[in-house]
C-alpha cells in the first residue's frame, strides 16, 4: 500500500528526490574512481599527487638486462671438498682446478681470502681483485671465452 507521502507527489515527476539522487550513483559523482580526471580532479591532485595519472619511469629490455651469478673466494675456501665431491674441482697434487661454470656461477669475486689454499681458477669472468689473491695464493687464473 502506498505511503501519505506517494499520494501527495503523485503526479510529480521526482517525487520530491531531485533528477539524480535515485540514479545508481548520482548524487555521489559516480562509483569509485569515477571522476578523477574531471569532477575529483582537484582531490586526485592532493591527496595522490600529480603523477597519479599516465606511465612514468623506463624499464629496461630484458635482451639488455644481465645478472651475473657470483662466488666469492671465501666461499670456494669453505667449499671446497663438496666441489670436489660434485665433480666442479679436480685435487693436482698440493692444488685444486676449479670450472666455476660447473657450479653454476658465471663471476668470481674477491670477497674473503683463500688463506694457504691454491687454486687454478676457470671462469667466464672474474674481478680484478680476485685475479690478485689467486696469484698471490699460489694459484693462476684462465678466463674462459663466451
Amino acid at each position: 500500500m502506498a505511503g501519505k507521502k506517494t499520494f501527495k507527489l503523485r503526479g510529480k515527476k521526482t517525487h520530491g528526490h531531485g533528477t539524480k539522487a535515485r540514479r545508481g550513483a548520482g548524487k555521489r559523482g559516480g562509483r569509485g574512481m569515477a571522476g578523477n580526471h574531471k569532477h575529483r580532479y582537484m582531490h586526485v591532485i592532493k591527496y595522490y599527487g600529480k603523477d597519479y595519472f599516465g606511465r612514468h619511469g623506463f624499464k629496461r629490455p630484458q635482451s639488455v638486462v644481465r645478472s651475473d651469478i657470483i662466488l666469492n673466494l671465501s666461499t670456494i675456501r669453505e667449499n671446497i671438498d663438496a666441489m670436489v665431491k660434485d665433480g666442479a674441482a679436480r685435487k693436482k697434487g698440493d692444488a685444486y682446478d676449479i670450472d666455476i661454470e660447473k657450479i653454476g656461477c658465471s663471476k668470481l669475486l674477491g670477497g674473503g681470502s683463500l688463506g694457504d689454499l691454491k687454486v687454478h681458477v676457470i671462469a667466464p669472468s672474474i674481478s680484478a681483485r680476485a685475479i690478485e689473491k689467486i696469484e698471490a695464493a699460489g694459484g693462476s687464473v684462465t678466463i674462459k671465452e663466451k
